[in-house]
């Protein structure tokens, strides 16, 4: 038995990835947030010419296991539906995405999606978020 290598239209490329934390940092708190129910998606304009994908599973999803599988569904998920060019997605997944079927997914992301652009045509100008207490604090 041979391993399968995936083709090169199924990979995320390097540059279809947010990768910096700086870069995550700037969609949350400049960026179009959509609560949904298997996942939470940000998304802001990045000014390239392609779209690219951020997944933020933290530890409290659960084992490496667990999160390796939310980072490789929001992976298809955004494979499967791109959207126009010049955003950063950003996926933050919840626990309950990793017992849904596929097409639930699918539809809560491309839901969340359309959500997002009737927010971002309805609020032109979005104020940033408040900083913590802690960075606040550090700013002093």
């Amino acid at each position: 038995m041979t391993a399968r290598t995936p083709s090169s239209a199924q990979t995320l490329r390097r540059n279809g990835r947010v990768r910096q934390r700086p870069e995550f940092e700037r969609a949350y708190d400049t960026g179009v947030r959509q609560h949904g129910r298997y996942m939470t998606v940000f998304t802001v304009p990045n000014g390239r010419a392609a779209c690219r994908l951020g997944v933020a599973a933290t530890r409290k999803l659960g084992s490496a296991v667990e999160r390796n599988r939310a980072k490789r569904l929001a992976r298809e998920l955004f494979r499967r539906n791109k959207i126009d060019a010049g955003f950063d997605i950003i996926v933050v997944p919840r626990r309950e995405m990793l017992d849904a079927p596929f097409a639930s997914l699918e539809a809560d992301y491309l839901q969340l999606l359309a959500r997002r652009d009737r927010a971002s045509a309805a609020t032109n100008t979005r104020q940033p978020r408040r900083q913590g207490r802690a960075r606040a604090a550090a700013r002093l």
